[in-house]
């Protein structure tokens, strides 16, 4: 089965998570004229991936193909789904390009799907994330709540997705006590709407001792809040931080852009002649625009901190894309620690090709290049991705509130920088480890949205 938003469900976010990453103008001879055959949009297909994929070199010749565009998209990919697990084809471009800014018609949360019963048959939604504004907030739920029906229906393995696509749902809340789980009597009824999501989702400063601990919570790497984030680095700045966890574990990516401006509001002793990564294209694009190569260094951001000896990082299985190469990038200046489990393994990027005429709404994305940091180092492009420095199951629910020094991932960041082990405090009635549930989570961290479980990391090409 392709791995397309139509058609499934992904692990992870959202996407991660509007306008176009990029647009580009098609080297090749672009057909003209008003055909919208099959035949003419493969045509397209395979003219534009010739120039931009980056393993054009392993693409079979063009041949002409009545076949769908999307069915014909993945006879071109290299190796697919193996070396090549990323690129994707969209029948509809402006669903697409919202999405990649954060921007979907959604009910606005996350949530971690785990069985319930030994015979691996019911599921619940452990509620991880609820974006500000959208219709979850409004009608009240939150991170930790438990979903276990669906207008009156018991979520199961099978009926888990349809039962979320739906323009209005009504959502059954649980609640947990010694390991077994029951409906509490309270509903909540939900109706979607088109929300955009601000990534920059939480931050505090927690004060241990001479630690000053700044938190950050962010959630995608979307280019128009930039400068919410350069708000919160200054807050931090103007408050002495001098220790920073930065809770990756819901991000699936976004634009590398914004993953520039984040990497130099964190290095230790911001220089801007410093290198954060170079990109790799494929041998047609080096040849033509041998700028596209030029190292992207350091940017001159007044609220860096300055003199972080250590950034922590908390991660899941869904931390990808750009807040992977955050953690590539920031390796060789400073120690980067990872707490919590392996990151899902992408060191490669993607551009939204579009027909420029608009005379179809298909639209690409595929992959364009590979990065590697100043050392040269790419090596976490496989499904295990980075390996966490410190392995820790996010496994305690239902999940604490954002901040909470009590919070599985938290708990141990603090506890490694200020040396001290907490206690921690668990209501036998109201919490239970997920070894009580029954096997590892099917998704984690998924959005109802399916857009929004793509993990990608856009280029914006150079002027």
């Amino acid at each position: 089965m392709k791995f397309t938003p139509a058609k499934s469900l992904i692990l992870g976010l959202f996407l991660t998570g509007s306008i176009l990453s990029c647009k580009v103008d098609n080297p090749a001879p672009t057909p003209t004229g008003t055909d919208k055959s099959n035949e003419t949009i493969n045509s397209w297909v395979y003219d534009n991936m010739k120039y931009w994929y980056l393993w054009s070199d392993q693409m079979p010749a063009k041949q002409t193909s009545a076949a769908s565009p999307e069915d014909y998209f993945y006879t071109l990919l290299n190796d697919y789904p193996n070396t090549d697990r990323f690129s994707w084809i969209e029948e509809d471009v402006e669903a697409l390009t919202n999405s990649l800014n954060g921007i979907n018609k959604v009910f606005g949360m996350k949530y971690t799907i785990y069985y319930l019963d030994n015979a691996q048959t019911n599921v619940g939604f452990f509620i991880t994330y609820v974006i500000k504004g959208s219709p979850a907030e409004k009608a009240g739920l939150k991170r930790g709540d438990i979903i276990l029906t669906v207008n009156g229906t018991q979520l199961d393995k099978n009926n888990y997705g349809t039962l979320t696509s739906a323009e209005t749902a009504t959502f059954g809340l649980g609640k947990v006590a010694s390991g077994v789980f029951s409906l509490s009597g309270t509903t909540v009824q939900v109706t979607k709407a088109e929300v955009q999501d601000n990534p920059v989702h939480y931050w505090k400063v927690i004060e241990k001792g001479n630690k000053k601990i700044g938190y950050l919570v962010y959630s995608q790497f979307i280019s128009a809040f930039d400068n919410n984030l350069r708000q919160v680095f200054g807050e931090f700045k103007s408050k002495g931080v001098n220790e920073l966890v930065l809770d990756l574990r819901l991000n699936p990516g976004g634009y590398i852009s914004s993953a520039d401006i984040l990497a130099s509001l964190i290095v230790k002793n911001l220089n801007t002649d410093n290198v954060i990564h170079s990109d790799q294209w494929n041998a047609n694009v080096t040849k033509d625009r041998p700028t596209y190569t030029t190292p992207t260094k350091f940017r001159n951001e007044p609220n860096n901190l300055g003199t972080l000896n250590r950034l922590y990082v908390l991660t899941s299985t869904g931390t990808a894309s750009a807040s992977e190469l955050i953690i590539n990038g920031l390796r060789p200046y400073m120690d980067v620690i990872l707490i919590g489990a392996h990151t899902y393994g992408k060191n490669v990027g993607s551009v939204t090709l579009s027909d420029s005429q608009k005379r179809w709404k298909w639209a690409m994305q595929p992959i364009v290049l590979r990065t590697v940091n100043s050392k040269g180092e790419s090596n976490y492009g496989t499904k295990e991705g980075f390996k966490p420095d410190y392995a820790v199951t996010d496994n305690v629910i239902p999940f604490k509130t954002w901040g909470d020094e009590n919070e599985t991932l938290l708990k141990k960041a603090l506890e490694l920088i200020t040396g001290e082990v907490a206690t921690q405090q668990i209501d036998p009635n109201a919490r239970t480890s997920v070894s009580a549930m029954k096997g590892e989570p099917l998704k984690v961290n998924e959005s109802e949205n399916p857009y929004q479980n793509r993990k990608e990391m856009y280029v914006t090409f150079p002027k």
